[in-house]
């Protein structure tokens, strides 16, 4: 070929990369995000014809799907028409104009009211982790990074951190079929008290005809698929109290910090000894903070690590110490290929549900088969049960992978007892 036409072609190539690079940069607030895994993305067959061809609001995704990829979810945030969601320095999603605070006097408060902020606290008989959180909100729509120098610059010693959002952890979607796929019989053995922070719960599911449900965050509670899936695999047909908070309420955005936190908090003032969290985002000081109150007080909380694929940076709640994170196997007890990986991993469940074209797959629904197991050996919190949980585990665990525990299975597969 021709030195001259070769030249022309690269030329023609690197335009086209640059504005579609360009392209992505200004519509996610100049903070690209990477491509989504090259997974089959199937949108469900109940979503309207408008939502094929444009990303999907993510309250639908939520109640009609029980699995998206995360890259996908924090577009279809910030598509939302609301305009409430933006991304931070990092890529991660946020609340708009949003930014939660610890340590402000009531000097501080009044500067910045003064400056056009507004202040809510936790109210005291909420805040029995003891961490104070403040939601700050911003009044006169100054970008995140202006707002946040205008906080530390009028409330210096005061701590801030934006309000992220976390998702839920499942990957590929599938078409819209029941959740019956998933009930399993009921053994009436007397089930167990365990704590679910996700999406809604349909109390009415088959699946979860024996369960006793105790539900909070909502004045009128919206199922969600992905949480009442969840929640089937948690109670397994059986006669548990399942203490559920729902951090979406049937909003289109959802999932906030400051919700859960308050949940974490709900769940130490129910006692509720394991709590899975079958949800993922970036790390956040305050919920750091919140989790380490939990595991201090004898909690153990069961996280998914998340669908990003095993070279991914990590992902929390799932990535904190103490937390016992879960990546998902199929029933081959191979890993998923979209699964996290890292020292996260504690275990392996399975994390597909069903078959074939309607099955749901993601570490989401590995993480509460490992939650069941460890409910079933921690009737109450008490100081040093999650590292007790852990060591039983695993013993307990088949291992899979190299010897010994990996990056990929943790310990080993746990699988559902009977």
């Amino acid at each position: 070929m021709p030195r001259s036409r070769l030249t022309c072609l690269c030329f023609m190539a690197c335009a086209a990369l640059a504005a579609t690079t360009g392209a992505r940069a200004q519509l996610l607030g100049g903070h690209p995000l990477p491509e989504p895994p090259a997974l089959p993305v199937r949108l469900p067959a109940n979503i309207d014809v408008a939502a094929r061809v444009q990303t999907p609001r993510i309250d639908e995704l939520l109640r009609a799907t029980a699995s998206i990829p995360r890259t996908l979810q924090i577009r279809a945030l910030l598509r939302d028409p609301s305009q409430r969601v933006t991304l931070d320095p990092h890529g991660d999603p946020v609340l708009r104009g949003e930014f939660l605070a610890t340590g402000l006097t009531d000097a501080q408060m009044a500067d910045l009211q003064h400056e056009g902020f507004t202040i809510e606290r936790t109210p005291s008989d909420a805040d029995s982790l003891g961490l104070g959180v403040a939601i700050v909100r911003d009044t006169r729509r100054r970008d995140e990074a202006q707002a946040l120098r205008a906080l530390q610059q009028h409330a210096p010693g005061a701590a801030f951190t934006y309000q992220h959002l976390y998702l839920p952890a499942a990957s590929t979607p599938a078409s819209a079929t029941s959740t019956a796929a998933t009930n399993t019989a009921a053994t009436q053995s007397g089930g167990v008290r365990i704590g679910l922070i996700d999406g809604g719960v349909d109390g009415s599911d088959p699946s979860l005809a024996h369960a006793r449900l105790v539900t909070h965050g909502c004045a009128r509670p919206t199922a969600s698929r992905h949480g009442t899936v969840v929640a089937s695999r948690l109670v397994a047909g059986d006669t548990d109290q399942l203490y559920a908070a729902d951090l979406w309420c049937g909003d289109a955005v959802g999932g906030a910090t400051s919700t859960l936190i308050d949940a974490l908090a709900w769940m130490d003032r129910q006692h509720v000894p394991v709590v899975n969290i079958s949800l993922v985002g970036p790390d956040n000081p305050l919920l750091a903070r919140a989790v380490q109150a939990m595991i201090d007080r004898g909690h153990v909380l069961v996280a998914a690590v998340g669908n990003e694929g095993p070279a991914a940076p990590p992902l929390y709640p799932a990535s904190y110490a103490g937390v016992i994170g879960v990546s998902g196997v199929d029933g081959r007890r191979h890993a998923l290929p979209e699964s996290g990986a890292g020292p996260q991993v504690a275990f392996c469940a399975l994390g597909v549900v069903g078959d074939g074209h309607d099955a749901l797959r993601g570490t989401s629904f590995a993480s509460p088969i490992v939650a069941r197991r460890a409910a079933r050996q921690l009737p109450a919190p008490h100081p040093g049960a999650a590292a007790d949980v852990m060591r039983q585990l695993a013993g307990e665990a088949i291992d899979l992978g190299r010897p010994g525990r990996d990056t990929r299975y943790g310990y080993g597969l746990l699988v559902p007892q009977d």
